[in-house]
């Protein structure tokens, strides 16, 4: 399943959460009669949305069998997942922050720099969060840098601009 938002906390005293969306189409993700899932004693279960409304960019939404304020605030923190054939498809050289991560990063050149764990800011401006031997880097997810993407092949090229790859260089600070 992919994570489309986590619950940030409960809203009012009628049930509602705020929700901190993980997906860049909101509006078509969050509506009345939407299927969602959040995981409960290690299994998914699902819930279905009521009523949404949208605050500062974030969904105010109601959730089915959620009245009260003590029960949204028993939702606090939990992820809110689809499954993946749930997935809308997206246009050509954009890509899923769930098929980024675990994709081995290399150079142009061939040298391993790290995999990545993380992806975040927006669609306007997003970077890859890559764990290696020099550390965590930030990559900007730009084309002129990520060169090649290979989902198939778990793969991602970048020509770095010159000093990328040392900002976050510990291996001198490690002694």
């Amino acid at each position: 399943m992919a994570v489309v938002g986590r619950i940030a906390r409960a809203h009012g005293i009628r049930g509602q959460v705020i929700v901190d969306p993980e997906t860049d189409f909101p509006e078509q993700r969050f509506q009345p009669g939407a299927e969602l899932f959040i995981e409960r004693g290690g299994m998914p279960e699902p819930i279905r949305i009521t009523a949404v409304r949208f605050h500062r960019d974030r969904p105010i939404i109601g959730v089915d069998g959620v009245a009260t304020m003590n029960d949204a605030e028993q939702l606090s923190g939990r992820e809110l997942r689809v499954p993946r054939d749930r997935l809308a498809a997206l246009p050509a050289q954009t890509f899923y922050r769930h098929d980024l991560v675990g994709c081995v990063v290399e150079t142009t050149a061939g040298e391993r720099v790290g995999e990545v764990s993380g992806v975040e800011g927006t669609l306007a401006g997003s970077r890859l969060v890559v764990d290696g031997p020099r550390g965590e880097i930030l990559v900007p997810l730009a084309a002129d840098i990520c060169v090649a993407i290979d989902l198939d092949g778990r793969r991602i090229v970048i020509d770095a601009p010159e000093g990328l790859l040392d900002l976050n260089d510990r291996s001198d600070k490690l002694r």
